[in-house]
């Protein structure tokens, strides 16, 4: 075996705390870089031998001198940890080939500007002095007395927002606002401040250097930052612990007083203060730093509790292995032994990180596209898409191909490509479509009753559900205004006749007769204008129906508002129910296609309908309110003058009613379902894909 490489001789060994099995530990570290590295008993072992230069010599002596049994392949595995991480001296003639390398990394700008991008630090500020000078004057927030008073305060706080929550809430919706928003900003970046002193003030209470403060940009969001990595020296798991939780007691230390404090100043400016404090910190450490998920303080903080550095790695390659035992049972050994509880525990740690980290990342994508030129919010995108989802995945991929001469002999294997065949064949084949919406089921033909401005209700002719003959008065009404305007008409029209009719008699006016005779046809078109608008106070039935939806409370001697509805003037006979659909459902409905109706509660009758008529064009406005949200419907509208907008493309499709219909002609809402066309689901997702890619692609 080759000669073992000579160690740096900077290197610090230091002792560590004890591991999840009780068995000690070590730190390596390296002090140019500032960076720590955990070593178990036997890797210690073998480093206490590393003179003798040779790994079966190494070997030999460790089952002389200790009760551990290793062998030159664990020898073998420690050196490639050393190279792989520069803890080792450079070769003779081999600094051409370390600067060889490092010219090549250099090279490639594009990895460079994609790992920058995603991830990079701004050092701003060299703490460690002026926190030494300062920490003195802070040590009284560590004491047992500042807990207890933070947890009463604490309380106390939490049980007057309780009692006082519907004042709190509504507090916090008035600041959902542009100048609330900002509010809120200012206030995160002081507590993230606060936040960061928290870790260096701690840190520098157990004697740690903090060489640097500043700002972490992940993928182009900010995130404060404090180095505290010689924390890796404590040998005491619980001042490890202590350290990364200082950020996270400190945002709730603030939480707790701010909270109190707003229940007990009075309105103003410092109450508005205690307001953003404390909503600002309630939610930003729980949401954010106390996450396992992400490489934040929770995250830290599990990984020391159990015992476990670099926690989301060792999970990852343990949810890689059950995943490929699961899928092809190669009867590979685990990456490393965990009783099996844990090693449950880990495999589902893991999904959870990898699904929260699709969501957070899919989110991020998005908001780097919107927020940036169109361009480059695309590349950026697709940058992100691209090294946080697919390229682990085609990582995962280039495994399974390196193992393939097993993937060919497992029978694990050969079932689970027939399933995946199998799901593929259920994503492109055609399945029957079923396309729900809301639908309002209504009597072909009626007409509604609608009241004119200022009009006061005087006679109800007819009762609700009563029969009304063609012709006959349906209410009567009353307008104080249309009224003067009439007898302003007729005394117009009156005077304007005498002139005209005595104009010649008179020889100073009959110059004036023509003009006369014109404002006098003018004055009898007012007063015909002025007889329609009475009209339409006394409303007739156009044809036999009966009257229904006339509203139950409404009195003799009522105003009513411009364009209320009075009733429905229903024709016996057959009824259609009207629905409306998206341009994606569309597509798949045609002229004849099969649907029910269910009345909502299961109270009205359930129908077997028909299509008769699809619109080819988007509704502009919706004439069936109550299918709109302002009335308990799906479809989001928006109201103007008096009328109902989409705010999305929405198409009108009617159906025919081929069961028996019940005697009432009442209006029903209920569900329709639509027996649509045939379609593979992969073609309807890569349709929608299309769609928004085509929308998308317009500068």
């Amino acid at each position: 075996m080759a000669a073992l490489p000579p160690l740096r001789q900077e290197l610090d060994l230091l002792p560590g705390p004890a591991l999840a099995n009780g068995s000690p530990s070590w730190t390596l570290h390296d002090p140019v870089r500032n960076l720590f590295f955990q070593l178990d008993w036997p890797s210690v072992e073998i480093l206490r031998r590393w003179h003798l230069d040779d790994a079966q010599a190494i070997v030999a002596d460790i089952a002389r001198h200790s009760t551990l049994s290793l062998d030159a392949a664990e020898v073998a595995v420690l050196a490639d940890f050393l190279r792989q991480n520069q803890l080792v001296q450079i070769p003779p003639g081999g600094a051409g080939q370390l600067g060889q390398r490092l010219h090549e990394q250099r090279r490639d700008r594009l990895r460079w500007l994609l790992h920058n991008y995603l991830f990079f630090r701004l050092p701003l500020l060299r703490p460690d002095a002026w926190l030494s000078r300062w920490s003195p004057l802070v040590a009284g927030f560590y004491s047992p007395l500042f807990l207890r008073l933070t947890l009463l305060a604490a309380g106390l706080g939490l049980i007057s927002v309780y009692r006082h929550w519907e004042h709190f809430s509504t507090t916090l919706v008035d600041m959902l606002s542009w100048e609330g928003m900002a509010a809120y900003g200012l206030t995160l970046v002081a507590v993230k401040i606060l936040h960061e002193l928290g870790h260096g003030f701690t840190a520098k209470r157990y004697g740690c250097r903090v060489p640097t403060m500043g700002v972490a940009f992940l993928v182009l969001w900010p995130v404060a930052y404090t180095d505290t990595n010689e924390v890796w020296r404590l040998t005491r798991r619980e001042q490890r612990l202590a350290v990364a939780a200082a950020g996270i007691l400190t945002e709730l230390a603030i939480a707790a007083w701010a909270t109190l404090a707003w229940a007990a100043l009075p309105e103003g400016g410092p109450r508005t203060v205690a307001f953003l404090l404390s909503t600002t910190t309630w939610i930003s450490t729980l949401a954010i730093n106390a996450s396992p998920f992400m490489r934040f303080d929770g995250y830290f903080l599990l990984a020391d509790g159990l015992g476990l550095p670099n926690l989301h790695g060792r999970a990852f390659a343990l949810a890689r292995w059950d995943l490929r035992e699961r899928l092809f049972q190669l009867g590979e050994p685990a990456p490393e032994y965990f009783p099996p509880h844990r090693a449950r525990g880990l495999i589902l740690f893991a999904w959870a990180t990898w699904l929260y980290r699709l969501v957070l990342f899919l989110g991020i994508a998005a908001l780097v596209y919107h927020f940036f030129i169109k361009a480059v919010g695309i590349l950026l995108f697709l940058v992100e898409i691209g090294w946080f989802v697919l390229f682990p995945c085609w990582r995962e991929v280039q495994a399974w191909r390196a193992r393939w001469p097993q993937l060919k002999v497992s029978g694990r294997a050969r079932h689970s490509a027939a399933v995946a065949a199998l799901a593929l064949l259920l994503f492109a084949l055609p399945w029957p479509s079923r396309i729900g919406s809301m639908g309002l089921l209504q009597p072909r033909e009626q007409w509604p009753i609608y009241s004119p401005e200022q009009a006061q209700v005087i006679a109800f002719p007819y009762a609700n559900g009563a029969t009304v003959p063609a012709g006959a008065v349906l209410l009567e009404l009353q307008s104080p205004q249309l009224e003067a305007r009439a007898a302003r008409s007729e005394a117009r029209r009156e005077q304007l006749a005498w002139q005209a009719g005595s104009a010649g008699f008179d020889s100073d006016t009959v110059r004036d007769w023509q003009v006369l005779h014109e404002q006098l046809h003018t004055a009898e078109a007012e007063q015909r204008t002025v007889a329609a608008d009475a009209a339409r106070y006394a409303p007739r039935a156009p044809y036999a129906g009966i009257l229904r939806d006339r509203p139950p409370d409404l009195q003799v001697g009522d105003w009513l508002g411009n364009r209320e509805l009075l009733g429905r003037l229903v024709k016996p006979g057959p009824q259609q129910v009207l629905t409306y659909v998206d341009d994606e459902a569309v597509a798949r409905i045609a002229v004849g296609d099969r649907a029910l109706f269910s009345a909502e509660g299961g109270a009205g009758p359930h129908l077997g309908l028909r299509v008769t008529r699809i619109d080819q064009d988007a509704s502009r406005v919706l004439g069936e309110a109550e299918l709109s949200t302002l009335f308990g419907g799906p479809i989001l509208v928006r109201e103007r003058q008096g009328l109902l907008y989409p705010e999305r493309a929405v198409y009108r499709v009617q159906f025919e009613v081929e069961s028996p219909t019940p005697d009432e002609q009442h209006s029903w809402r209920g569900q329709v379902t639509i027996a649509g066309r045939w379609e593979a689901p992969g073609l309807r997702f890569l349709r929608s894909a299309l769609s928004l890619l085509w929308r998308e692609a317009g500068f």
